[in-house]
């Protein structure tokens, strides 16, 4: 459970996935750190934040992270971390592309591709996996899919960004979920 955790939260976009999943789980990560140096697009909520050059070395994923433990996630953070880290830390990335039946999606942009190939794509949905030294590879944790039947791109994406928080809370947070689903 990521509410009796530190938490670790990493984008290079808007970091308004993270706003979502905090909103949702009622807290903050304890640390939310960026690469996005184009601070006028980075979403209000989540200004405050660490930066980290594009290309964080080992020893600076060390001192970005720290120690006891935390439970990093991956919000579009857009690069590969090295395999040292992948090993002593629980890293988790989603991924808004059904790459468990399309690996072909790994990547950026795989609604993009998903939408604009709909006759090649059936289903498109998201997945969250276990982080390894290599692009959207590791093994999967929670797989969702829907039926690619979106009349414009924009449905698609705020479809899987819609999924996309209720994975991470079913993943994380499956009683603050349930009672949710109640109201």
């Amino acid at each position: 459970m990521i509410n009796n955790r530190k938490w670790i939260a990493m984008f290079s976009h808007s970091g308004s996935e993270i706003v979502n999943i905090s909103n949702m789980l009622g807290r903050m990560p304890d640390r939310i750190i960026t690469n996005n140096t184009d601070i006028e697009n980075i979403h209000p909520h989540a200004r405050h934040c660490t930066y980290t050059k594009n290309t964080p070395s080992i020893e600076d994923y060390e001192l970005l992270l720290g120690k006891n433990t935390p439970v990093v996630t991956l919000h579009g953070w857009m690069r590969i971390i090295p395999e040292d880290i992948c090993e002593q830390y629980e890293i988790y990335n989603l991924h808004p592309g059904l790459i468990t039946e399309y690996p072909e999606l790994k990547g950026k942009d795989p609604q993009k591709r998903a939408f604009e190939s709909r006759d090649m794509y059936s289903d498109v949905g998201c997945v969250i996996h276990k982080v390894i030294p290599e692009v959207d590879e590791g093994v999967p944790i929670l797989v969702r899919s829907v039926a690619n039947d979106f009349e414009t791109e924009q449905q698609l994406t705020e479809a899987l960004h819609t999924m996309a928080a209720t994975m991470w809370m079913s993943l994380f947070a499956p009683e603050i979920l349930e009672e949710e689903m109640r109201r």
